[in-house]
């Protein structure tokens, strides 16, 4: 049964404060220089650490890359919440496009981690994702639509962020057309 309107923001994962600390590590890292470079031993070394001492508050990078991924959804879902709540004046579906682009856009190396590749769901709070999601549900009003209106979001930031389109190619106006073919 699909909701009438927004759920509750999940509960996230508890953390200690030193997990935190660890975190906001492997964001500075991720951030400045990508995934690839986000390795437990280089994070121990940045968090002033031996590596092992790095598996008592996250026991494998799969574990480290959720607690990442669920801050990312729960940044994303709060802003994209926020668009849906207070839409601009040229509607829900643009200012939902225009968060998530901007998102995108913001943190580049932040999306790529919690877009690409295979989502380790069990590892995430449940329900994390559908709330982070759900504001394109509530954009088009069809579950659908708002697979497919993200499915075009996260295509076109990807190829914008990757700078796969031509150089002479208008995006807010391509973003536009996108926007008008889902508008109610």
């Amino acid at each position: 049964m699909l909701p009438s309107e927004p759920t509750s923001r999940p509960a996230g994962t508890p953390r200690s404060a030193r997990a935190r600390d660890i975190i906001d590590a492997a964001f500075a890292i991720l951030d400045e220089e990508g995934a690839d470079a986000l390795t437990m031993r280089r994070l121990a070394e940045d968090v002033g650490m031996r590596a092992p001492s790095l598996y008592k508050h996250f026991p494998d990078k799969a574990h480290l890359e959720a607690a990442l991924i669920e801050d990312i959804f729960f940044a994303a879902g709060d802003t994209l919440h926020h668009a849906l709540a207070h839409p601009s004046d040229e509607g829900v579906v643009r200012s939902v496009l225009a968060r998530y682009r901007s998102n995108a856009r913001t943190l580049p190396n932040r999306y790529r981690l919690a877009t690409s590749g295979r989502l380790r769901r069990d590892l995430l709070p449940e329900c994390l994702e559908e709330w982070a999601g759900q504001p394109f549900f509530f954009a088009t009003g069809d579950p659908y639509r708002s697979q497919a209106l993200w499915s075009l979001a996260h295509g076109m930031v990807i190829l914008e962020i990757d700078g796969r389109y031509p150089e002479d190619s208008e995006l807010d106006r391509t973003w536009d057309a996108a926007a008008a073919a889902f508008e109610r």
